[in-house]
């Protein structure tokens, strides 16, 4: 089995998830992970598929075919986990602000974690009406750097918070 990486954007329509599932149905794929969006008007997303190597090509030439649909595919094998990385997720809470994303990526490599998802958004706070930053990140990171993690995180700006769970 090999695995098929599918990222695409394209005019939001009904119908589009059940095309492409019915594609990769018809070439025998396994619709593995996926991160779906409705943004401004447009759908976007990100599949992991698996399927026969000797379906891959195919698979993709059909994605490529769909009408007003960016699709960009990468074929690939399981990821391996790295033994030695503790994963954890951490929801980050702070004033929206110009950066904050580059700012939190910076330090999460910096203090030796890798960035394995994240999923953000912004909107008013609750009473007050300012426009406030939240994630969720999930993060590979060696058990003995995640204190340091946490603390570089909350000394970017004093009004970011750091919640942390284990997965």
């Amino acid at each position: 089995m090999q695995h098929i990486v599918i990222s695409f954007v394209g005019q939001d329509k009904p119908g589009l998830v059940e095309k492409l599932s019915n594609l990769i149905s018809e070439h025998q794929g396994n619709w593995q992970n996926s991160s779906l969006h409705h943004l401004s008007g447009m759908f976007a997303g990100v599949i992991e598929v698996s399927a026969q190597s000797e379906q891959i090509a195919a698979l993709t030439a059909a994605l490529s075919d769909i009408e007003d649909l960016n699709v960009i595919t990468q074929t690939t094998q399981a990821a391996k986990s790295e033994s030695n990385l503790e994963t954890v997720t951490l929801e980050l809470t702070a004033n929206d602000r110009t950066g904050i994303v580059q700012d939190i990526s910076s330090v999460i490599h910096q203090q030796g974690g890798n960035l394995l998802k994240l999923v953000s958004k912004q909107g008013p706070a609750p009473h007050t009406g300012v426009t406030m930053f939240n994630a969720k990140a999930k993060i590979a990171v060696s058990a003995s750097h995640l204190d340091k993690l946490i603390d570089a995180l909350e000394s970017i700006e004093n009004d970011l918070m750091v919640d942390v769970s284990a997965n």
